[in-house]
């Protein structure tokens, strides 16, 4: 039989795109240096791991249905072991976590158990996609994943300046009111209130109603992702969500697991409380649409990782702030012993500078020559040590001069040794182009 062989230019435009290379690269590029030190990948913190609670978690779960819901025992098998409810099994229990450590009161019926928020992500975009006119925004730099998942469902995203406020208000009413006048149609902006991925930034309080006002005003949707929200640095306070700020539904809300339970059982959620009405006059919120959605994607997150998710949040009384105490105090150990160690490789008032997060796991270098993957190359290869180039964060595919470090899958040690290569790195690439490190 002859094969079959395919054009790239056959396939739909996304599978060339930038947007989804960078997550596959920046995923797999430790696996081809394996001596390297990563201060690149965002993954949570491992000392903690600990398998055998899987048995526990599940079991905690088991006796919740059963003892709780008043299932048989007929039911509980099926519950775990069968096709599952498309919506997913926790969503009670979801609603519970955030109204204990959010101060966030959601129907569950509002909620969406997705395989991770990176299906969350796309089932909103996909929904929210309507017409070839409309148009997303967010906030730049930008989490790849969010780049990506709008390629695949064509919807151009357009960047909004952040700066030191998380998102440049002014920026973002010019840029929504110039898309209507260009006959585009703005569905939403993309945020991350919370230490930012990639740059670290927060907003304050006031900053957050403000960006509520000009999204009612300018009758636009927030996209609101919180995965770090839990790992405010020591001495920081939580702030609200934009989510709990919300007087009129304006705001959609993506959650994850992976950071504060485990990445392993690839557990987000949706919670989309938006009131959509149809043709028959019925009204119904806009979850029981991303479920249609997603009962053609992925038909049902897995109910047995649902399982270990809503007996981690039972053995806590559905309390992750205090689950995670143990990771908040790592992360933030981790970050100012990160912020430390580049005052003390780089001097004041010099070339390189950096980020000072108030939480979360990521710092921000600025240098004094390009950044591409290239170089990445180079330092994992000649130096030993893995980062981000902050290029993949921004659209226009151009060397930017910044890099990300993360400190979440690390320890003081490794941070160490993994400056000191980077330290070289800088001085080594500053002298070939001729600048001061």
């Amino acid at each position: 039989m002859q094969s079959v062989d395919l054009a790239v230019t056959a396939l739909h435009g996304s599978v060339g795109d930038p947007a989804l290379n960078s997550m596959n690269f920046l995923n797999e590029v430790a696996q081809h240096y394996p001596r390297a030190v990563s201060l690149a990948a965002g993954r949570p913190y491992e000392e903690f791991f600990d398998s055998t609670l899987l048995h526990a978690h599940l079991d905690r779960f088991r006796r919740h249905l059963d003892e709780d819901l008043g299932l048989d025992r007929v039911q509980v098998d099926r519950m775990l072991l069968q096709y599952g409810r498309t919506k997913g099994i926790v969503h009670h229990l979801v609603a519970r976590n955030l109204a204990v450590d959010e101060g966030l009161t959601v129907d569950p019926e509002s909620i969406v158990v997705t395989v991770g928020c990176q299906e969350a992500m796309f089932l909103v975009l996909r929904a929210l996609r309507a017409r070839p006119a409309d148009v997303l925004f967010a906030v730049a730099p930008t989490y790849v994943g969010l780049t990506g998942a709008a390629r695949l469902v064509d919807m151009p995203v357009r960047p909004v300046a952040g700066g030191p406020d998380g998102v440049d208000l002014v920026d973002l009413r010019a840029q929504v009111r110039g898309a209507r006048a260009a006959g585009l149609r703005p569905r939403g902006c993309y945020v991350m209130p919370d230490f930012a991925n990639p740059s670290g930034v927060s907003m304050d309080t006031g900053q957050r109603r403000r960006l509520l006002e000009v999204a009612a005003e300018e009758d636009l949707l927030l996209i609101e992702d919180n995965p770090y929200g839990l790992f405010p640095a020591e001495g920081t306070p939580r702030r609200p969500t934009l989510k709990a700020l919300d007087t009129d539904r304006r705001v959609i809300y993506l959650g994850s697991f992976a950071k504060t339970v485990l990445p392993g059982a690839r557990v987000g959620y949706v919670v989309a409380d938006q009131r959509v009405g149809g043709p028959d006059g019925v009204v119904v919120p806009l979850a029981d649409h991303l479920a249609k959605i997603k009962s053609m994607v992925t038909v049902n997150t897995s109910p047995i990782s649902q399982a270990v998710i809503g007996g981690a949040l039972l053995a806590h009384d559905c309390s992750l702030v205090a689950a995670n105490a143990r990771e908040r105090a790592a992360y933030a150990r981790n970050l100012r012993h990160l912020v430390d160690g580049l005052a003390r490789r780089f001097p004041a008032g010099g070339a390189v500078t950096w980020t000072v997060p108030a939480g979360g796991f990521f710092v921000v270098v600025s240098v004094p020559f390009p950044v591409d993957d290239a170089l990445l190359h180079r330092s994992a290869g000649e130096y030993g040590v893995l980062w981000t180039p902050m290029a993949h964060f921004y659209d226009a595919g151009t060397p930017v001069n910044a890099l990300r470090l993360s400190v979440s899958a690390v320890t003081p040690k490794l941070i160490d040794v993994g400056l000191d290569r980077l330290a070289a790195l800088v001085t080594d690439t500053a002298a070939r182009a001729g600048v001061p490190a």
